[in-house]
């Protein structure tokens, strides 16, 4: 067996157990996949300028997100349908992601219903939005994560058409009939050809979202509202002008528009726009502490990851998220150590060469 150290000996791992439609729909792109490949390369491209002569004997790791502690600036991002890769699904890394002290962002597309996920496990849990071309699923999901506990509502706004997932459509994935979208209790119907679950987003979700979407949430839930998908400056300003309480930097892990800059390209000028008036968090190709360390030297307030968690999970359920998230822990403490910043606020742009 692997001896499981990093982020990718657990996707190897995870790769030689899965279905090959599970695994090409957790780890493939869009397009040619350049933007899934430099989503990673491109935090390898930065460089550190350590400091020395500093005490190191401890790190700490504690911050907070939207005024809410956490152990690490580490959650786990959005991901649809965790029950393709083990049973356990979201119950599973909500589990894991409380144990280890920090956030779990869930997908409106989850294949545990949002209610099942608060009941069970209680923890920092944000809940991750598509908005329907039906206002009124959209507006009913809201309030329904409003009442479970939920303390925000993570809008994604950079899929109002999928993108062209080629492993998908070859593989024709399907969604088993046993797995479904929990939050609605309906499985994913099934398509001649291609992807049903792409074919699901044309149907469901609304091509037509503007900034008013933001105005019209905020007026649903007392709620904050973190705008996720921002890779522009301009659209950051935007967020912030239209009442967005925070941005997560993401091109959705590479999936969508092909050839678009990299969340680590787009981080320093979108935390230069916002100014301070939120928080940014970013996702998008991050495996190792160093990458951690570098988002947070952007301006990051926080990380969140997707793929290594669900690697994670299919090898090992829980015990597999967690394994993951304290790889993550560790290697950041590490790397703050060797690089002479012992808490987060020692995390400036002068670290970067």
């Amino acid at each position: 067996m692997t001896l499981l150290l990093t982020a990718r000996d657990f996707e190897v791992q995870a790769r030689e157990i899965l279905p090959l439609q599970v695994y090409d729909y957790y780890a493939g792109g869009a397009g040619d996949e350049i933007t899934l490949r430099e989503n990673e390369t491109a935090w390898r491209r930065l460089r550190l300028r350590p400091r020395m002569l500093v005490d190191v004997s401890h790190c700490d790791l504690r911050t907070t997100v939207l005024g809410a502690p956490i152990s690490m600036p580490i959650m786990t991002a959005p991901c649809a349908l965790n029950r393709l890769a083990h049973p356990g699904g979201e119950l599973a890394v909500a589990r894991a992601a409380a144990a280890e002290g920090t956030g779990q962002i869930l997908s409106t597309l989850s294949s545990t219903s949002l209610e099942d996920v608060a009941r069970e496990v209680a923890g920092l849990r944000w809940f991750q939005l598509y908005v329907y071309r039906d206002r009124e699923i959209t507006r009913a999901l809201v309030q329904r994560a409003e009442a479970a506990g939920y303390s925000a509502i993570c809008l994604t706004v950079d899929v109002q058409r999928p993108g062209l997932r080629e492993r998908d459509y070859r593989n024709g994935f399907r969604v088993p009939p046993e797995i479904c979208a929990a939050n609605f209790g309906d499985p994913i119907e099934d398509v001649h050809e291609g992807s049903a679950l792409l074919q699901y987003i044309n149907d469901q979700f609304d091509p037509a979202l503007d900034w008013e979407c933001i105005a019209w949430l905020r007026s649903i839930t007392a709620l904050p509202v973190v705008v996720k998908g921002l890779l522009s400056a301009d659209d950051a300003r935007l967020a912030v002008q239209h009442g967005a309480a925070g941005i997560a930097v993401s091109n959705h892990g590479g999936r969508q528009l092909d050839g678009v800059v990299t969340s680590c390209d787009a981080l320093a000028p979108i935390v230069e726009a916002v100014d301070g008036a939120v928080e940014v968090y970013v996702d998008g190709g991050i495996r190792r502490g160093t990458d951690v360390l570098k988002a947070l030297a952007l301006g990051a307030r926080a990380v969140l990851v997707g793929r290594p968690y669900l690697w994670g999970l299919a090898i090992d359920g829980e015990r597999g998220v967690r394994r993951v998230l304290s790889l993550l822990r560790e290697d950041l403490a590490l790397s703050m150590a060797l690089a002479g910043t012992p808490r987060l606020a020692d995390i400036t742009e002068s670290l970067l060469a």
